[in-house]
């Protein structure tokens, strides 16, 4: 028996399917355009991103930093330093969807829980071993031990961390599908933002008292 096809309606699903395939890839920074477009901060001309310098402008030192070499001092509250190499650092990768940074862990140290909101990021262990994992939208831990040589992946906007429970400096160098991945911490975003979330809102999320509340707030206001 022959098959009854209605083209209009066929086509239109094919086209829903393609869609529905391109915007599901879409999952980084935007594909560039041009061979570079080397980020100029100074400009008054706001996009998704940066205006592009002038290319009789550009030079090598756009595209090179040399300020992840080194280990970072940890001697802070958390025992962390987090040091980016993204746009903001290198004006070249401005479109090219990347970026890097490098952690530095004390004995003990935490990077603390935190979302980067534009992108994935995989950790690759320099040195020492480090306890990581992220929670899903499901309230669920993924987690592992991972030492020197290892590799970990944190996806896109879920809640993550970094701890060094061993007694040596631990470092990594992460990479991100994004050339400023953006980085939200947990803590400080809920008991540091300027101006201040009211307390009846975290007293009710967290079920705590208001002192309890005023308490965090002056631990993790910054610093003047």
């Amino acid at each position: 028996m022959a098959v009854v096809v209605n083209v209009p309606c066929f086509l239109l699903m094919i086209f829903a399917a393609i869609v529905l395939l391109s915007t599901g890839t879409v999952a980084s920074d935007p594909d560039m355009l041009q061979d570079i477009c080397v980020a100029d901060p100074a400009s008054g001309v706001k996009v998704n991103g940066f205006a592009c310098k002038a290319a009789a402008n550009v030079t090598a030192e756009d595209f090179f930093f040399g300020g992840l070499a080194q280990p970072g001092a940890t001697n802070n509250s958390m025992g962390s330093l987090v040091r980016g190499a993204n746009v903001q650092q290198i004006p070249g990768l401005n479109t090219l969807g990347v970026s890097m940074s490098r952690i530095d862990y004390a004995p003990g140290g935490l990077n603390p829980p935190h979302t980067h909101p534009r992108a994935t990021e995989i950790v690759f262990v320099l040195e020492g071993a480090l306890d990581v994992g992220f929670m899903t939208t499901a309230n669920v831990l993924i987690s592992k031990t991972i030492k020197k040589g290892e590799i970990f992946v944190f996806p896109r906007g879920l809640v993550h961390f970094q701890k060094n429970n061993g007694d040596v400096a631990a470092s990594v160098i992460a990479g991100f599908n994004s050339q400023l991945p953006g980085t939200q911490s947990i803590a400080a975003t809920l008991f540091a933002s300027t101006p201040p979330v009211p307390d009846h809102v975290l007293t009710k999320a967290f079920q705590v008292g208001t002192k309890e509340i005023q308490k965090i707030k002056s631990r993790l206001a910054p610093k003047k």
